[in-house]
């Protein structure tokens, strides 16, 4: 009887782990460069006002870029063909004519992370209006898992240095190609070569009670940046005039509200130049309201690559600031 009730037992455990591992499907991991995206669209449709539309909203041009480069790179293939390996891409946007009207993003369907958004409709119409008001979530959904993708990416092989840590009370997962260029008192430069120039993380604070005044704001980032550019960040030398890096005067900077590593504040994109000399580039930043350490947390990054294309690498550095949690390294 002891055997036959531990035969049973067995038995009840096996069927009950057939039944789970039934009902658990396996997703292989998802592929695609970061940035990319497959448009599944008809032929036709792609041609016409739908496409027109697509790349309206998923190829549009990145603010406070110096040159125009889409927010996606964008491969179109016919529905016929969305088949295979090209169904584990991270970023799908698939488009028909059905006989739902409807738009709406999904989870993993075929892979993991994967987003898929989904536009449906019964005339070309439909599908342009689920398209116009649909485009905005769709692509902060794609955009939330790129930035996923690529802090995946960068954390193979990470700086295990505590220049943060031990100056801010904050850890950011930088990528070990990253060193330290300078560290004063309240201010380090991290900063990396790539193709043609360098990319380059800044942290610094300001007192608490500053940029209170929403009518000043621009005026006061602006002024914050430059002043901490002519005392940190010098320009090449030129004979008889000062350089170093400002906020491009002809050009004021795009700001948005935002959160990170539980702290509110603002985003601020732009373009920065040196003052007196033939030098600019992309930056971003983020100003952050630490309350319980009185202070406003700065967090910038920003690339010099001359005549070369920059969105991955300002979304590297994106990637990396969006890592930030107080306290030790993080692993």
């Amino acid at each position: 009887m002891k055997h036959s009730g531990t035969l049973l037992l067995l038995f009840t455990i096996l069927l009950f782990s057939c039944k789970e591992n039934k009902n658990t499907s396996y997703l292989p991991e998802s592929t695609g460069a970061i940035n990319s995206m497959v448009a599944v669209v008809d032929n036709e449709l792609w041609r016409g006002h739908v496409g027109d539309s697509i790349r309206k909203h998923f190829a549009a041009p990145i603010v406070g870029m110096p040159m125009d480069e889409p927010l996606f790179s964008i491969d179109q293939i016919d529905p016929r063909f969305f088949t295979g390996s090209i169904r584990n891409t991270r970023s799908i946007l698939y488009v028909t004519k059905d006989s739902l009207n409807l738009a709406h993003i999904k989870k993993d369907m075929y892979a993991s992370p994967q987003r898929v958004g989904v536009i449906k409709g019964t005339t070309n119409t439909e599908i342009l209006e689920n398209l116009n008001n649909k485009a905005p979530e769709i692509i902060e959904s794609f955009r939330s898992v790129e930035v996923a993708a690529a802090q995946k990416r960068f954390e193979r092989s990470l700086n295990r240095g505590t220049v943060l840590e031990d100056e801010f009370g904050i850890s950011l997962k930088i990528p070990s190609i990253y060193k330290v260029g300078k560290h004063e008192n309240n201010f380090v430069w991290i900063d990396r070569e790539i193709h043609k120039g360098t990319a380059n993380i800044l942290a610094y604070s300001m007192p608490g009670d500053s940029f209170n005044n929403q009518e000043t704001l621009v005026r006061d980032i602006v002024a914050m940046r430059d002043s901490i550019g002519e005392k940190y960040i010098p320009g090449p030398d030129v004979a008889g005039k000062v350089t170093y890096m400002r906020t491009e005067p002809a050009y004021a900077p795009f700001i948005y509200p935002t959160e990170i590593g539980g702290l509110k504040g603002v985003e601020v994109r732009g373009l920065w130049d040196i003052k007196n000399y033939p030098m600019a580039g992309p930056f971003l930043t983020y100003i952050l309201n630490d309350k319980e350490n009185d202070r406003k947390l700065v967090l910038e990054g920003f690339v010099f690559a001359p005549a070369t294309e920059k969105r991955n690498d300002v979304f590297e550095l994106e990637a990396i600031l969006k890592t930030l949690r107080f306290g030790q390294v993080a692993n």
